[in-house]
């Protein structure tokens, strides 16, 4: 690709993601990943009953998992990391 271009281009999610780009992860791998989580979620009983949990899936198990809050679930993976490690300067 030549220097400036980029891969997806046009109207921008308010996350930074480009529409086209949406699109695309929808109908391929995000699909999958989005019915594996709806799954789980019916399967724990957490589903559109506002008590304010998810399901979240243990590491590479799809069909397993266990009711934890959102903000702890969507939380992003490296932030995490991030946090947890100690700065000594």
């Amino acid at each position: 690709m030549a220097k400036g271009k980029h891969r997806f281009s046009g109207p921008k999610y308010a996350n930074g993601n480009h529409i086209s780009q949406q699109k695309a992860y929808m109908q391929g791998k995000g699909k999958e990943i989005s019915k594996n989580a709806t799954r789980l979620n019916r399967k724990l009983g957490t589903y559109a009953n506002g008590d304010g949990l998810d399901s979240a899936h243990y590491e590479g198990s799809t069909t397993e998992g266990r009711p934890q809050k959102q903000s702890i679930n969507r939380a992003s993976r490296t932030k995490k990391k991030n946090r947890n490690k100690l700065h000594i300067t």
